[in-house]
């Protein structure tokens, strides 16, 4: 009992001692330096340590009583032979003005780490605790080379970046990763700050240069690793291949690092680098869910990039996969991909459900029967056929309750129910999704619920939203020509209303899908100059901006537009993205 007592004791005095300490620093935070002063000399008498030294000397500076900083110093070392404390008395005074005084307690600092290695970190830190950065670098160099098992390249490196040496900034943090590889994702992270697209950046050249010289000089897989990373950071993806595939033969560990390289480019529509990467794939590996997934791949590329005519001849490449490889449970997502082809590229649904009806009765997962279903319904979409498709999405919900998918079935039932025009039963739905643990349906959710909620009021027919619905059915059914008619008649029809910005948006957006990218830029702009305040207006900034950055080949009109969202909407989600490529466009040297 006795013993449980005194251990209550000081856990409270221990927790009081806090709170006091506490109260001192918002003293001290306030500029309120007399109260805070007496409360760290109290906590002192009470607590000796070398924090509470520091406190007590920082908050003497703060009232220029630098003789009294330097008497509680002096004494101080006579009890605790701390060498940092060296460093304070010197930027005491420093502070009176005596370089030449403060210089020499500088020097002794550093005299005394060829004695004692261990206490590089606090001198040095107390050197860059007052911006005396080169004496601090001088200080962990004098460590490492007094004991060589001693490591400070991510201090030295981190340093270095203050001073703007962004050369001995990436050289010490590569010096780093060669003793620990394990830090090759933080070294990543630390780099992505300093780096941009623009491969003729200044940093970018330099990091580049040093990551060839170590692979020269020490050929480990970690540096083709680093160098596949910064070409994909540059966009420059054929060349992450290269790098990725000297690793694969290297260590023929895996190809998932060149399958997750391909998805990146299939993300970013470079197809011609998406087509060698699966090609390679398919060479290289005998695992049969991978080859299928390739292959795959490379008929969706190929649908991507066809004409009509190329069709039949996707269509019997699709059959002659299903010749090698069986319709079974294994080929299910091949599967999907051909329905999806068969309804919304050859226009043939029909046939597609009836495909697809046949994939139901295998011997699927709750989830691979969800995933089909899910392309049912959305070919009956494309037929205008909304009952039947509500429900099989109904049925995925009723399934695979809280999944992600079953969210996404949600979802599509909101869509088709305003495909339909019941505009009052989607907004409903559209309230639940608000909330969904998948970020992109939740923000799909909130964008189709601001546009039926801004516009189903407008009149008590809905005309407008009607039509606009419309227009966004035969978007989906691949009917671009009659959906961009069909704006044209809301924006006719129904100009000055609410629904304009919106028709315009989505009419620029199809005239970029067909490549009539003058009449996009039109439609972005008028957005621009007649809706500044509304909720789209960042939305065609940042569009535009990328339009002029990557498809008409005019980067200072993108430029603008970047630092238009970067002044104007800072609470944009293009915000980050916007300043990212200003400060690229700009030449900024570090991100």
């Amino acid at each position: 009992m006795r013993s449980l007592v005194v251990s209550f004791i000081f856990l409270f005095s221990g927790m009081i001692f806090a709170q006091s300490e506490d109260l001192a620093d918002e003293y001290f935070k306030r500029g309120e330096f007399e109260k805070a002063l007496i409360s760290y000399q109290k906590l002192y008498e009470t607590k000796r340590s070398s924090k509470l030294v520091y406190k007590i000397v920082g908050t003497l500076q703060q009232l220029e009583r630098y003789d009294d900083a330097e008497a509680t110093l002096r004494e101080s070392m006579k009890i605790f032979k701390f060498p940092a404390f060296l460093v304070e008395l010197g930027y005491n005074y420093q502070l009176k003005d005596s370089l030449n005084q403060a210089n020499s307690y500088y020097r002794q600092a550093l005299d005394e780490i060829p004695l004692k290695p261990t206490s590089a970190y606090t001198i040095a830190k107390k050197f860059q605790d007052h911006s005396l950065l080169e004496e601090a670098l001088e200080a962990y160099e004098l460590a490492m080379e007094a004991n060589p098992k001693m490591n400070f390249n991510i201090q030295m490196a981190r340093i270095y970046g203050e001073l703007g040496n962004i050369e001995l900034l990436f050289s010490n943090y590569l010096d780093y990763v060669s003793e620990k590889p394990s830090f090759l994702s933080n070294a990543k992270r630390a780099f992505s700050d300093f780096i941009s697209e623009n491969k003729e950046n200044e940093n970018n050249l330099i990091l580049r240069k040093l990551l060839l010289k170590k692979i020269q000089s020490q050929p480990d897989p970690y540096w083709y690793d680093f160098l596949s990373w910064l070409y994909i950071q540059q966009k420059e993806y054929n060349k992450a291949f290269t790098q990725e595939k000297a690793l694969y033969r290297r260590t023929q560990e895996s190809l998932s690092r060149i399958i997750d390289l391909a998805m990146t480019t299939i993300n970013e529509e470079d197809y011609e680098v998406s087509n060698s990467i699966f090609n390679y794939i398919l060479e290289n590996s005998q695992d049969i869910d991978t080859r299928l997934t390739a292959h795959q791949y490379l008929l969706e590329i190929e649908i991507a990039t066809s004409n009509k005519s190329d069709l039949d001849v996707i269509d019997q490449k699709f059959n002659d996969l299903f010749d090698q490889y069986g319709t079974y449970e294994q080929t299910i997502a091949l599967q999907i991909a051909y329905g999806n082809f068969l309804a919304f590229n050859k226009q043939q649904p029909k046939i597609a459900s009836t495909f697809l009806k046949k994939s139901l009765k295998l011997n699927l997962s709750p989830f691979q029967e969800a995933t089909v279903k899910l392309k049912l319904g959305d070919i009956l979409v494309f037929q205008e056929r909304f009952n039947e498709a509500l429900i099989y999405y109904s049925q995925i919900q009723v399934n695979l309750k809280n999944s992600t998918i079953s969210q996404e079935a949600r979802f599509k039932v909101a869509k088709t129910s305003y495909y339909k025009g019941d505009f009052d039963w989607a907004e409903s739905q559209l309230k639940i999704l608000k909330s969904s643990t998948s970020q992109l349906i939740a923000n799909d959710a909130l964008d189709l619920k601001l546009l039926i909620s801004d516009n189903k009021d407008e009149d008590s027919l809905r005309t407008a939203l009607k039509l606009y619905s419309k227009a966004d059915l035969m978007a989906f059914q691949n009917n671009n020509d009659e959906a961009i008619a069909l704006i044209d008649k809301i924006l006719t029809e129904h100009k000055g209303e609410s629904i304009e910005d919106q028709a315009l948006f989505m009419q620029a957006k199809l005239f970029e899908k067909t490549k009539q990218l003058e009449k996009a830029e039109a439609c972005y702009q008028y957005i621009i100059a007649n809706y500044r305040n509304d909720i789209l207006a960042d939305d065609a900034l940042y569009f535009l901006a990328d339009l002029y950055q990557y498809q008409l080949s005019q980067p200072e009109k993108a430029k603008e537009l970047y630092e238009k969202i970067l002044f104007n909407h800072e609470d944009s989600i293009y915000f980050i993205e916007s300043r990212k490529r200003f400060r690229m466009l700009r030449g900024d040297a570090i991100n």
